[in-house]
């Protein structure tokens, strides 16, 4: 997945009651935005528009929607950012200044420029499962179905 070929280490981060910033508010975040909420992050949002799954969450208080371009310094307070925009020149920025922050950003359009990744994961009750499979999310999603399937029929609900 690293384009200097390395193997990338799978961890699971404790976000609660820490700032996750994500630039970009479009299908991306819907499809992730539950899953940072469940973790307790405290999510904020910069652009200039949102998707309506991400609109009702801002709407309902649970995240901070900042409704503008990214700018330098977005990251200042963040454990963790995602670069989710329609524009490589921006998600470059973002990772760039990740990167001078020493804080993990995943890219959404090339994850391997990121400082992290973002895996296809599953859960039944406490059992979570990520799985990457070195930038085809298309295996990852179905080996996680997989083994999410697996789970239930092993009696995890």
């Amino acid at each position: 997945m690293r384009r200097d070929g390395a193997d990338v280490y799978l961890v699971g981060l404790r976000l609660t009651g820490r700032a996750v910033v994500v630039v970009g508010g479009g299908r991306v975040l819907a499809r992730r935005l539950e899953t940072l909420l469940r973790s307790g992050a405290d999510v904020v949002v910069v652009a200039p528009a949102l998707h309506p799954v991400v609109a009702r969450a801002a709407q309902e208080g649970r995240i901070r929607w900042e409704p503008r371009a990214y700018a330098p310094g977005d990251l200042a307070e963040a454990w963790y950012a995602m670069a989710s925009t329609d524009s490589p020149e921006v998600n470059a920025a973002v990772v760039a200044e990740a990167e001078t922050r020493r804080i993990f950003c995943v890219r959404a359009d090339d994850g391997s420029a990121g400082q992290a990744v973002t895996p296809a994961t599953g859960r039944r009750g406490e059992v979570q499962v990520g799985v990457l499979t070195g930038g085809d999310y298309r295996a990852s999603r179905r080996l996680r179905d997989e083994f999410v399937k697996q789970l239930t029929r092993d009696g995890y609900s």
